[in-house]
This record gives structure tokens, sequence and C-alpha cells, in this order.
């Protein structure tokens, strides 16, 4: 399944991005499609009122013991995609740092329940995906795109997600219902997540005078510093979307 994954995601490289020259970071907004992607918004804030959102009088954000664990787990099994997508951009250091990180909280942190690799080891997760392979091999951000349940994307960010999910290591290594069961306890991560940062996402999805503007410029800022390298120090710019469950 991985070979095929990353065949495929070399074809499809290979006719989009053209040379592997990185783009340079461009700046506005482009949104041809933005009455889709309202409509798409509207759906996913709905979806997110029903299962989500924290009644009147409650804590928007719950981080304990529980979710927490959640979300290490589901933030582990995703460190082998991580590895590859780290290779392909032609990185090696972040590539051995998530391996050593994903053998130590799969063992010493019991499936990375825990996270001793960060705790004791000093080995945060270092994050990447394939649509910034994409962007290292040269391909152009693309208009913008609200997905469902995934939420603020791009073009290039979208094609991204499709091979990450079809590339996915856990196939080789994982057979039947492990597989399953890994998916799952993935999406229970990303749910985790949500519930984990709460406040800020509430606040932007029912506090903003309009949700899908606020939630369209806190993705592209935060995704461009993030393929620039750099740190994004403004805290009210702060992409409560990466890698998070739809909002």
């Amino acid at each position: 399944m991985v070979g095929r994954g990353l065949c495929g995601a070399f074809v499809v490289t290979a006719a989009l991005a053209g040379c592997g020259v990185q783009d340079p970071q461009p700046t506005g907004v482009d949104d041809p499609h933005e009455g889709f992607n309202r409509n798409i918004h509207a759906f996913n804030k709905g979806f997110d009122t029903v299962v989500f959102k924290a009644p009147p009088g409650k804590p928007r954000s719950i981080d304990n013991g529980f979710t927490r664990s959640v979300s290490n787990v589901g933030s582990n099994l995703g460190l082998p995609g991580k590895v590859v997508n780290s290779l392909l951009q032609g990185r090696p250091e972040p590539a051995v740092k998530n391996t050593f990180r994903f053998l130590i909280n799969s063992t010493i942190g019991l499936a990375g329940i825990f996270d001793p690799a960060g705790s004791s080891f000093a080995l945060p997760e270092e994050d990447t995906d394939f649509g910034e392979t994409l962007a290292v091999w040269g391909m152009h951000e693309g208009p913008y795109v609200e997905l469902p349940f995934y939420g603020p994307s791009t073009g290039r960010d979208t094609l991204g997600t499709v091979v990450d999910i079809a590339m996915n290591p856990l196939g080789a290594m994982l057979q039947g219902s492990a597989v399953t069961a890994a998916s799952a306890t993935r999406v229970a991560g990303k749910a985790a997540d949500r519930k984990i940062h709460g406040d800020v996402i509430e606040s932007i999805l029912y506090d903003s005078a309009d949700s899908y503007a606020q939630a369209r410029l806190l993705y592209l800022q935060n995704r461009r510093y993030h393929l620039s390298g750099q740190e994004n120090n403004d805290a009210d710019a702060w992409d409560p979307y990466s890698d998070e469950p739809q909002h």
C-alpha cells in the first residue's frame, strides 16, 4: 500500500508541480469559490455545534488526563506518515526524530498514551504533511478551499490530504481490523484535540462577526508561516485548525 501510494504521489507531483524549486510564499487571499466554501463552512459549523460545542455555562476546553491520552495516541499513530513526508522533502533530521519519538512512545509510552519522548527525551513532534511536501517540490498554493469535516485548506493541501490518506504507512504496518482500529483511534484523537483547544476554536466559530473570514485568515496566515519555516508569535493569529478535526 505504501509503495503504491508513494508511486502515485510522485506521478501526481511530476504532473502538477513540475520543477523542484519551492514556490515563494503567496500573499493575500485567493478564494474564487467563496460562496461554495461558505456553504461548506456553514455545514461544518453546524456539525461542530451538534457534536462539540460546549453547553451554556460549561467550560469550552476540556484538558484532562483522558483527553490528553486520547490525543497522544492519535498523534502517535500519525508519526509514520510524517516520517515518510520528511524523507520525501529531503529532510532526514525530522524524520529521524519522529522515528525515535514513535518508537519511544509506542513502547515506554504504552502505545502512545503517554509522551515520554517529549517529556524525558526532548523529542517533540516534528509536524509535516504531504501538502508541505508538494510545497517543497514547487507546487503552487492554489485557491482557498473549505473541506467537509476537515475544514480550511487550499488546492495544494487538499491534494496533500488525499495522498496522506492513500499512502498512510499504517496500512503496511498493520493488517485487517487493526487498520480500522488505528484509523478510528486517529479520529478519536482529533476529537480530543478539538476539546482540548475548545476555548480558541469556539471563540472563532461562535464569537466572531464572520467566522468564515476569520478561520480563512488564520489558516492561510499560519500555514504560510509554517511552510516558510518561521514561528508565528502572534497569539491572535494562532491556527486552531492545524492538524485538528473540522470545526
